[in-house]
């Protein structure tokens, strides 16, 4: 019998910069109060957002001072260059490789463009072998951790031995936008942070929890849900519809639904590990899955220290949950842009 593949290890980054929630409001107020009538109703979102703190790859007045297309992009080239290199070398450092031990590299990110690809451009400093092969991700937003592992897990299984690097990094903090007197561009602004996370997987005998089973779920006229639009000034935050109440309405039937495929049932799930979308979205999937209120404590900490880091922040939640004593069997689960959910079943090792 073939060995099941596992999680090897996991490494974890922050940008330099630390932007507290109250100064972040203050720096929001400046920006917003005087062009857009509604802001002082919207702006009580920075005191229930459930956010403390973000990182970003810049400081704050950057933000006030910078617009345009490829200023950003730039600062997501260069800074999401620096987290992938950060949190890759922390999951090698972790499972005892080297970069060179590296067959597949699948990177993930949504926040920025980048030809050729983020570890493409990282490749010297890691130190990649010449015949490294590359999967770069686009485009799967907050579900991008979670599919991304999707993937790494089933390329390992693919070629048992070889070691699999999966890096989500993401600069959501680039999408601020001054020229925006909208709801969802306030929202966003309270929202969003900075990070990556990196993962090892390996098809073998030790790791820190084995890659049971995976799927997704795309249910129909979605796509107006969450996204990017892309002008001149950059990326755009697009929240047409109200998260949290599809989240609720849907969450559980699309969980069972791929669960199912695997020949297992809600119940078969001792703990269910989040995308922290926000305050409100942390109370809507607790409802949906009929959870005690608070249950899903390590995403309101992950949420309250780091923000919305889009497709890393469910690899942060998954750290904490490991490292706090893994349940037999933990599901992993992220909603993102499509409108996608996003699942991977892990279960402890003996």
């Amino acid at each position: 019998m073939p060995a099941s593949v596992k999680l090897v290890s996991i490494g974890t980054a922050l940008p330099p910069y630390l932007i507290d929630q109250r100064d972040a409001a203050l720096a929001s107020h400046k920006a917003f109060s005087s062009r857009f009538g509604d802001f002082e109703r919207l702006a009580k979102v920075f005191e229930s957002s459930g956010i403390s703190r973000r990182y970003g790859v810049r400081p704050i007045d950057w933000y006030l001072n910078t617009s345009g297309w490829p200023a950003k992009n730039t600062a997501f080239i260069e800074g999401a260059s620096t987290l992938f290199v950060d949190a890759a070398t922390r999951a090698l450092d972790v499972a005892q490789l080297a970069a060179s031990d590296v067959d597949t590299v699948v990177t993930v990110s949504s926040t920025g463009i980048a030809t050729p690809s983020l570890e493409a451009r990282v490749f010297e400093t890691m130190g990649f072998r010449e015949d490294v092969e590359r999967v770069p991700v686009f485009g799967l937003g907050c579900a991008g951790g979670v599919s991304g592992l999707s993937i790494a897990s089933r390329l390992a299984a693919s070629r048992p031995g070889s070691v699999v690097l999966l890096v989500a990094v993401e600069t959501c903090t680039l999408a601020f936008r001054l020229d925006q007197l909208t709801k969802a561009n306030i929202v966003a602004t309270a929202l969003f942070g900075d990070g990556a996370a990196a993962c090892i997987v390996k098809a073998g005998e030790y790791g820190l929890a084995e890659i049971e089973m995976s799927g997704q779920h795309l249910p129909p006229d979605t796509l107006d849900i969450m996204g990017w639009s892309v002008d001149p000034e950059g990326l755009g935050v697009i929240f047409d519809r109200a998260i949290p109440p599809f989240a609720q309405g849907n969450l559980r039937p699309a969980i069972k639904t791929i669960l199912s495929r695997s020949n297992l049932a809600l119940h078969d799930i001792d703990r269910f590990a989040c995308h922290p979308g926000g305050a409100k979205v942390i109370d809507a999937l607790e409802s949906a899955l009929k959870l005690d209120r608070g249950a899903l404590d390590h995403e309101r900490q992950v949420l309250r220290e780091y923000g919305n880091m889009s497709s890393p922040t469910a690899l942060f939640v998954l750290e904490r949950v490991i490292a706090a004593g893994q349940p037999q069997r933990t599901l992993l689960t992220a909603m993102g842009p499509g409108f996608t959910l996003s699942c991977v079943s892990l279960k402890a090792m003996a």
